[in-house]
């Protein structure tokens, strides 16, 4: 039985090598094909950035980050070998005690699972260090509703942080890629949001209602650039590890003022739910 254990895990591990080597090959025909312009006034380069923007969840998305999220140096430890399952119909309320069983897609967005008049805060640790923040349930008690279910339902094990963006100062996961996606949408939970460093927030495509499990850390002052749109839900704060998001931002590969990913890949590990 520990034979066959074995040979499985090995399978596994040898068809994630085999994935990553290909998203490494295109990566690398990209940064051999990619030229930017030198002359570009700054202005116009963080309109760029603008049309970009934090879009998730959506394969309609303007930014595909597919081809710029793998490493070259990973190692077995970073692939995931649990592809989790797909639970059809409502989705029940998780286990709190870290034995739930890993879900990867849902049929249908979860039911109201939290108790509203608990605080909740979230332990996130990453292959470059431990993230902490308090969930927001006074104001966004859908949304940190939906973070902690797929959180409890280990849906970010082993998932990215996938993109980092200078020219707006954030970092996003909730994926491997930005076309991820739970299998439903959420509701926005209000609008005309203001962004500081230290704020976890609903990544969404353009459209209302198009956020699902992405999500974005504002990491410095150029976040506020997002405050003409508002719409990305805020629904969390960070209390310990700034000093991890702005280490993950220094590992950012790409052009300095647009998207790219950091380098090496960093690797959620797993998100921890507490609450009290």
């Amino acid at each position: 039985m520990g034979t066959n254990k074995r040979s499985r895990q090995k399978a596994n591990r040898a068809q994630g090598r085999a994935e990553m080597e290909r998203m490494a090959a295109r990566r690398k025909v990209r940064k051999r094909t990619l030229k930017f312009g030198l002359g570009i006034p700054l202005l116009i380069v963080l309109l760029v950035g603008f049309v970009r923007l934090v879009s998730g969840d959506s394969n309609d998305s303007p930014v595909n980050t597919t081809d710029s999220i793998v490493d070259d140096t990973t190692t077995d430890d970073t692939i995931p070998t649990n592809p989790g399952v797909a639970i059809t119909g409502d989705t029940p309320c998780p286990s709190t005690d870290s034995t739930q069983e890993r879900a990867s897609s849902f049929e249908k967005a979860p039911p109201i699972c939290i108790d509203v008049a608990k605080s909740y805060s979230a332990t996130i640790t990453t292959s470059q260090g431990v993230i902490e923040v308090e969930l927001d349930t006074s104001n966004t008690p859908s949304t940190v509703n939906n973070f902690i279910v797929l959180s409890r339902y280990k849906y970010y094990d082993g998932s990215l942080l996938f993109r980092t963006d200078p020219s707006i100062d954030i970092i996003q996961g909730g994926g491997q890629t930005n076309a991820d996606s739970p299998g439903y949408t959420i509701e926005d939970e209000g609008s005309g949001y203001t962004y500081v460093e230290g704020d976890l927030v609903m990544a969404r495509t353009g459209a209302p209602n198009s956020a699902g499990a992405q999500f974005f850390f504002a990491t410095g002052s150029k976040v506020s650039l997002l405050n003409d749109q508002g719409t990305y839900v805020k629904f969390g704060k960070v209390t310990s590890g700034i000093d991890v998001l702005k280490k993950i931002m220094d590992l950012h590969s790409g052009p300095e003022f647009g998207s790219g990913a950091p380098e090496p890949a960093v690797i959620v590990t797993s998100i921890v739910i507490t609450e009290k």
